[in-house]
Protein backbone atom coordinates (compact mmCIF):
# COMPACT_ATOMS: atom_id res chain seq x y z
CA UNK A 1 0.00 0.00 0.00
CA UNK A 2 1.15 3.29 -0.99
CA UNK A 3 0.47 5.87 1.72
CA UNK A 4 0.53 9.96 1.37
CA UNK A 5 0.29 12.24 4.43
CA UNK A 6 -0.35 15.69 3.28
CA UNK A 7 -0.48 18.78 6.10
CA UNK A 8 -2.39 21.84 4.78
CA UNK A 9 -2.73 25.32 6.31
CA UNK A 10 -5.69 27.30 5.12
CA UNK A 11 -6.39 31.01 5.32
CA UNK A 12 -8.93 31.52 8.14
CA UNK A 13 -11.34 33.08 5.69
CA UNK A 14 -11.05 30.02 3.46
CA UNK A 15 -11.73 27.25 5.66
CA UNK A 16 -15.36 26.80 5.19
CA UNK A 17 -14.96 26.56 0.89
CA UNK A 18 -11.74 24.43 1.57
CA UNK A 19 -13.75 21.89 3.57
CA UNK A 20 -16.73 22.66 0.01
CA UNK A 21 -14.42 21.79 -2.22
CA UNK A 22 -12.01 19.51 -0.08
CA UNK A 23 -15.54 17.15 0.50
CA UNK A 24 -16.29 17.09 -3.25
CA UNK A 25 -12.41 15.40 -3.91
CA UNK A 26 -12.75 13.22 -1.48
CA UNK A 27 -15.85 12.22 -2.46
CA UNK A 28 -14.38 11.44 -6.48
CA UNK A 29 -11.29 10.02 -4.69
CA UNK A 30 -12.23 7.17 -2.62
CA UNK A 31 -14.18 5.81 -5.97
CA UNK A 32 -10.86 5.47 -7.90
CA UNK A 33 -10.57 2.24 -8.17
CA UNK A 34 -7.31 1.69 -6.76
CA UNK A 35 -8.03 3.73 -3.57
CA UNK A 36 -8.10 2.55 0.05
CA UNK A 37 -8.48 5.63 1.87
CA UNK A 38 -8.83 8.98 1.63
CA UNK A 39 -9.29 10.70 4.83
CA UNK A 40 -9.27 14.75 5.88
CA UNK A 41 -9.02 15.41 9.01
CA UNK A 42 -9.34 18.62 10.62
CA UNK A 43 -7.10 20.08 13.68
CA UNK A 44 -9.43 20.37 17.20
CA UNK A 45 -6.84 23.33 18.10
CA UNK A 46 -6.78 25.30 15.04
CA UNK A 47 -9.38 25.09 12.44
CA UNK A 48 -7.35 25.95 9.63
CA UNK A 49 -4.85 22.95 10.09
CA UNK A 50 -5.93 20.11 7.67
CA UNK A 51 -4.31 16.13 7.10
CA UNK A 52 -5.23 14.15 4.13
CA UNK A 53 -4.49 10.67 4.64
CA UNK A 54 -4.30 9.08 0.98
CA UNK A 55 -4.04 5.55 0.26
CA UNK A 56 -3.77 3.57 -2.38
CA UNK A 57 -3.23 0.04 -3.63
CA UNK A 58 0.67 0.89 -5.63
CA UNK A 59 2.48 4.29 -6.37
CA UNK A 60 0.56 3.61 -10.24
CA UNK A 61 -2.90 4.42 -8.46
CA UNK A 62 -1.28 7.23 -6.62
CA UNK A 63 0.03 8.88 -9.87
CA UNK A 64 -3.18 8.13 -11.53
CA UNK A 65 -5.22 10.20 -8.73
CA UNK A 66 -3.16 13.11 -9.26
CA UNK A 67 -4.42 13.33 -13.11
CA UNK A 68 -8.03 12.98 -12.79
CA UNK A 69 -10.39 15.77 -12.91
CA UNK A 70 -11.25 16.71 -9.52
CA UNK A 71 -7.35 16.34 -8.47
CA UNK A 72 -6.95 19.10 -10.11
CA UNK A 73 -10.15 21.16 -9.98
CA UNK A 74 -9.15 20.76 -6.10
CA UNK A 75 -5.31 21.58 -6.34
CA UNK A 76 -6.41 24.69 -8.85
CA UNK A 77 -9.14 26.05 -6.59
CA UNK A 78 -7.34 25.55 -3.09
CA UNK A 79 -3.89 26.97 -4.14
CA UNK A 80 -4.11 30.68 -3.08
CA UNK A 81 -6.04 29.55 0.05
CA UNK A 82 -3.14 28.11 1.63
CA UNK A 83 -1.11 30.24 4.27
CA UNK A 84 1.79 27.84 2.84
CA UNK A 85 2.45 24.96 0.72
CA UNK A 86 0.91 21.74 1.59
CA UNK A 87 3.38 19.15 2.36
CA UNK A 88 3.23 15.71 1.66
CA UNK A 89 4.89 13.12 3.22
CA UNK A 90 4.58 9.25 1.55
CA UNK A 91 4.80 5.88 3.48
CA UNK A 92 4.80 2.38 2.06
CA UNK A 93 1.56 0.98 3.78
CA UNK A 94 2.34 -2.17 6.33
CA UNK A 95 -1.18 -2.97 7.73
CA UNK A 96 -3.72 -3.12 6.93
CA UNK A 97 -2.31 -5.22 4.14
CA UNK A 98 -4.12 -3.94 1.06
CA UNK A 99 -6.20 -6.70 -1.02
CA UNK A 100 -6.38 -6.05 -4.88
Amino acid sequence: MYVTIVYVSVKAEKVEMFKEVSRINHENSIREPGNVRFDILQSTDDPSKFVFYEAYKTLKDAAAHKETSHYLMWRDTVADWMTEPRKGVTYHGLYPIAHS
